[in-house]
């Protein structure tokens, strides 16, 4: 899933690619990956785009004060193409779910592999309008998110830290493979409670999260579209290496499956050197 390393590398590539172009076909290929429909997904097209920002993980691009968004959940990406192929595309069984053409002959298509249909692309005027941006919290990267406000955020938070983390609500644009990046980082237990950590933890969290995230960015930065995810999992220290050394301390990185989703850590690290039990219903470890 792009988080917001990579959203953030392709709002700055889009921007480069999109700002003073004028959209001349919006073309969906996948019905369901329309979540509004009022203003139709037409009226972006003959408009210029004017900016392109990033909340959370949604990307969004601007066109005389009309927004098109995107989430591209879990299995979503975005194509840049040079040169768009002749003619409209045709709905099939392939991936590509959403084209926007540019007078250019430039554009980017939008793709979901898999069965699980999330992939999202509204069409606003405003923003705020999306449920799922409207419910984002703060920025993790903003200028304004300082530690004080971060403690502010798991005060009285008794949920685990990866879940707290990986909330959209309480902190905008982490997700799985990040959370996991930023415990490493942290050498904190996934499982551990947020409102249990000491003012020493929330430092050494605060600061794991922002250095994890800073340098993902800095990472990416300059990458054309079809490069971001290579670099993603390259840059990943935990985050799908189970079985690999921790690249700290040597250790067996391990795993926690859960129904539709893992975690990885480093027992050394993290734990005091214990596995975390691999089923839903661990005992926490702090």
């Amino acid at each position: 899933m792009p988080e917001l390393p990579e959203v953030e590398a392709l709002k700055d590539f889009l921007a480069d690619h999109l700002v003073g172009r004028e959209v001349v076909r919006v073309l969906p290929v996948a019905i369901s990956v329309l979540k509004t429909y009022d203003p139709p997904v037409t009226a972006f097209e003959g408009r210029k785009v004017t900016a392109v920002r990033r909340h959370g993980k949604f990307l969004d691009i601007e066109a005389d004060g009309l927004h098109f968004v995107t989430h591209l959940a879990r299995a979503g990406w975005l194509h840049w193409k040079d040169t768009l192929p002749d003619g409209p595309p045709r709905p099939g069984k392939g991936p590509l779910a959403l084209r926007v053409a540019l007078e250019t002959g430039e554009g980017f298509d939008l793709t979901e592999a898999g069965t699980q249909k999330r992939l999202a692309v509204y069409v606003v005027r405003d923003p705020a309008e999306i449920p799922g941006v409207a419910r984002l919290g703060p920025d993790p990267l903003a200028a304004d998110f300082d530690e004080a406000r971060f403690a502010r955020l798991l005060a009285g938070e008794r949920r685990q830290l990866k879940g707290a983390l990986r909330d959209q609500s309480l902190i905008a644009g982490v997700g799985n493979a990040y959370s996991d990046e930023i415990l490493h980082a942290a050498r904190m237990s996934p499982f551990k409670l947020a409102a249990s950590l000491t003012p020493e933890e929330t430092t050494r969290l605060y600061e794991a999260l922002r250095s994890t995230l800073t340098e993902a960015v800095e990472r990416s930065h300059g990458l054309a579209a079809g490069r971001l995810k290579a670099e993603k999992k390259s840059g990943l220290r935990v985050h799908g290496r189970t079985g690999e050394p921790c690249p700290v301390c040597g250790d067996v990185i391990r795993e926690v499956s859960f129904s539709d989703s893992s975690l990885q850590y480093c027992p050394t690290c993290q734990t005091g050197g214990r596995p975390l039990a691999d089923r839903r219903l661990s005992r926490l470890l702090k």
